[in-house]
Order: C-alpha cells, then structure tokens, then sequence
C-alpha cells in the first residue's frame, strides 16, 4: 500500500485528456481501435505529448506497437523533456507512484537508486509536480501492458551521451520498454510544418543525431537514444507522422507529431 504523501497526483487530467476513469479508458480504447499498426515487437518508442484531442491518434499508432507485449513489459523508462522547470540534466522523482484517473503506476526505486549515482541525475519533486510530457503517456500505458513498474524522468538540459548512459544502464531485456515523449516543430503553417517534420524524421530514421529544440521539443531525451540506437544498430520505423492540423487544430499555426518504434535486431 502506497502512503498518502508519497504519489505524485496527475496534474493535467480534466485538461490533456479527460478526468473521469471510465471516460479516460473509453476515449483511450477509441483512440486505440482507429489507429491499428502491424509491427514487431519494439524495445523503444517516439511518442508526442499533446492533448488526447490533438496528439492521440498519433500516441495511439505507437502504443498499438505493444499488443504482443501486455504480458512480457514489467517496467517502463519513460524520459520526456522539462517545460515547466529549468534544470540541468535530468529529474527523478522522490514518491512511490504516479496517479492517474486509471489507479497508481508504481515506481520501481531499485532501477532508480542505480541512477541516482550518476552526475547527470538529480530528484526533483518540482519538476515532475506539473510536467504534462510523461504524464499523457501513462493511461495509455495503462491500457497496453499489465504489473509493470515506472522510472519517470524530466530531462533538462542534457547531453546526449549524458541521456545515453542513463538508457544503457535500464536497458536490460525485453522486459523494458524505454518511451521518449516529444513532440516536433511548433507554431508554423501547416504546410511549412510537414517541411521542416519531414526532415527530422529523416534524421530520426538514419540515425542522425544531433536534432534541435527547435526541431522537436524532445530533442535531449530523443537524440540520447539516437546514440544508444547507432551503438546497438537498432532498426527504426515510422508509425505516424502528421500535425495538429491534421487533427483538431487549425492549418494556420500547427505542431507537429511523430510516432516511431526501434527494434533490436
């Protein structure tokens, strides 16, 4: 039983996505049914981060990748970038759980006090208590896989081969699965858009790191497992690739979206 105190509370439900368990599920579900893949079994995955309503159906492509895995993931590493607190490498919580509407996702402290050793961590409360870029990712989680564990971590200004070495060191088997939360290029016509997201997805697909913030919002977390996939050799495939105005947004100032999945081979 987790103690009261010790769960990070969802802060952006009844906003991101909706705040009522059974309304959460029914939209996930939905989500989920209308954006089928065919893949294997992947070891990493691109998420966007956005409100269900914008970023869902993208997020649901990727997720979708997990249907032959419910019963073999046991833990998540889930990295995603900092907008709400300027730091400095990268944050792990102190508490026990995340919640969301859907029940509590137990943290796993072991795989946690292995990074915590590292120059490039710190534990920070504060940049997770309002963070939206991991937290959007867990009622889909939620809805794939069963009995796994989190290791959530906000990732500041970092390094590649900083964000790299936190990855190799959870890497493990396939029991892992590690998911980067980013969105891509935002507040461009709609057009101009699928320019500049076509090329990072060029370099998302060879490889090719470095990307830029400006690029994806994600692009610390995103292009220290570039590196750990150059090193590894992984296999990468896009799943999706569109913006907000393909979505719910306006075509005049959109932000871009991309799911991939990265397979060992």
């Amino acid at each position: 039983m987790t103690k009261h105190g010790m769960i990070r509370p969802a802060a952006v439900a009844g906003y991101f996505y909706p705040q009522e368990s059974a309304g959460l599920l029914s939209q996930v579900q939905k989500l989920l049914a209308e954006n089928t893949v065919h893949t294997p079994p992947p070891k990493a995955l691109i998420v966007p981060h956005a409100g269900y309503v914008y970023s869902g159906p993208i997020a649901a492509r990727a997720y979708n990748a997990l249907a032959g895995l419910r019963g073999t993931i046991r833990r998540v590493v889930l990295l995603g970038p900092a907008h709400r607190v300027a730091l400095h490498g990268l944050a792990l919580p102190s508490v026990e759980a995340f919640q969301t509407p859907l029940g509590d996702i137990r943290l796993d402290r072991q795989a946690a006090a292995q990074l915590e050793a590292l120059p490039q961590i710190m534990v920070s409360d504060q940049a997770h208590a309002l963070e939206h870029s991991l937290e959007v990712q867990l009622p889909f989680l939620q809805a794939m896989l069963v009995n796994f564990t989190l290791v959530p971590l906000v990732v500041g200004q970092a390094q590649a081969a900083e964000v790299a070495e936190v990855l190799e060191k959870l890497w493990d088997g396939k029991e892992t699965l590690v998911v980067i939360s980013s969105d891509l290029s935002h507040y461009h016509p709609s057009d101009r858009a699928r320019q500049l997201d076509a090329a990072t997805a060029n370099h998302i697909e060879n490889l090719d790191s470095p990307i830029s913030e400006h690029q994806a919002c994600g692009a610390h977390p995103v292009n220290g497992l570039l590196q750990m996939a150059r090193r590894l050799k992984l296999h990468v495939q896009r799943l999706d690739l569109r913006n907000s105005g393909d979505t719910a947004g306006t075509p005049e100032r959109v932000v871009g979206y991309g799911a991939w999945a990265f397979y060992e081979v």
